[in-house]
């Protein structure tokens, strides 16, 4: 990486604000502005994170669901380990790693979370694609393990797939919402789906895509 790269990042406000308060990376504030936003966590409720290195939004969702609730977590890459937090290494398009995820959660969870992200081609087309797939493995575990009335919530590049994606997550969701949180950098091309009031075994009729916040 280069000597303008290095410097651009240090000097965003976002990433000096997460050492300032340690958190281990600047998209924990993405989550935070999100919940803010939304009101996704409780106190007591069990969660799980998928994409979940460095642990970045482990610890927001630790945070706001307390000593009582549950936080687990999965990446291809190593976590480090947050107290009060259970982490495996795994890939979650694998269903070896689904399984291993669902006992590691022991039982339902009231919200599913997701930053996972493609290695970058540089072909948008290809990127969007493989964000769009992540997506999908995202909403089917939510589909195997959300509480009826939970939440889901990830990360998708924006492009032509888009809507087909937000049609497939409205027959499970009761409210879909498209987010940009203020933490994003303006160069991305990311943006957050927030997906509330999962029914179980339900489906709705799909509509238009929901708003922009």
């Amino acid at each position: 990486m280069g000597k303008r790269w290095l410097n651009e990042r240090r000097q965003d406000f976002y990433y000096r604000k997460a050492k300032q308060l340690n958190y281990r990376s600047r998209a924990s504030f993405k989550l935070h502005q999100i919940n803010e936003r939304f009101g996704i966590f409780r106190p007591g409720m069990a969660v799980v994170d998928l994409g979940a290195a460095p642990g970045g939004w482990l610890q927001i969702a630790k945070e706001r669901v307390g000593p009582q609730g549950k936080v687990v977590g999965v990446d291809l890459q190593h976590i480090a380990p947050l107290e009060g937090v259970e982490t495996i290494r795994g890939d979650m398009t694998k269903p070896e790693t689904v399984q291993e995820l669902m006992s590691l959660l022991e039982g339902k969870a009231d919200v599913v979370i997701s930053d996972m992200s493609p290695n970058i081609s540089g072909n948008y087309s290809i990127d969007h694609a493989r964000s769009v797939d992540l997506c999908h493995h995202a909403l089917e575990f939510a589909r195997r393990t959300l509480r009826p009335g939970g939440s889901l919530v990830m990360k998708v590049f924006e492009g032509d797939m888009l809507n087909d994606l937000l049609t497939d997550i409205r027959r499970s969701f009761g409210s879909v919402r498209l987010h940009g949180p203020k933490a994003s950098r303006s160069s991305s091309s990311e943006i957050y789906i927030v997906a509330k009031g999962y029914k179980e075994g339900g489906s709705s009729q799909a509509g238009a895509p929901g708003p922009l916040d």
